[in-house]
């Protein structure tokens, strides 16, 4: 899988993402579940650098003293909206307002999805940020409604 950051503002950013087919409808829910569960991560703080203890700590965490408020005294980095999953012939995009979530949650998403590509649905190209020509985010509906606005 390709990956090309492109101009990138993680209040407003889109993930595209170039299949090397059609994706079935299968393919389609899996990847959906991957950005979901991610983004519901993202909304709950999972994504903060700062509380990294037991990463921090190395190989060795039997016994771990765990900081339990070391989350409170971290900056909230939490993720606020999510649009929906737009297809396009072998395209699919979605829109992002990441908020405060820290640049680790793009590593787990990449991660992820490097997994996902070599076991259920083979994705050519991830883009991050920007636009494709030839799809105009204008086009689109998310930046004003997201699934998970109440």
């Amino acid at each position: 899988m390709h990956i090309q950051f492109r101009e990138f503002n993680p209040f407003d950013v889109w993930f595209w993402l170039k299949f090397s087919t059609i994706p079935s409808g299968r393919e389609r829910q899996y990847v959906e579940e991957v950005f979901s569960s991610w983004f519901y991560l993202g909304k709950l703080g999972a994504f903060n650098a700062e509380n990294l203890q037991v990463q921090e700590t190395g190989l060795d965490i039997s016994y771990m003293n765990y900081d339990s408020q070391g989350y409170d005294k971290s900056l909230l980095a939490l993720m606020h909206n999510m649009g929906e999953f737009e297809y396009e012939g072998q395209w699919a995009r979605c829109w992002f307002d990441l908020g405060t979530s820290d640049a680790i949650a793009i590593d787990v998403l990449i991660n992820a999805l490097t997994q996902l590509s070599e076991e259920y649905v083979t994705i050519e190209e991830l883009y991050i940020g920007g636009e494709n020509e030839d799809w105009p985010v204008e086009d689109s509906d998310n930046r004003s409604y997201s699934i998970y606005d109440n």
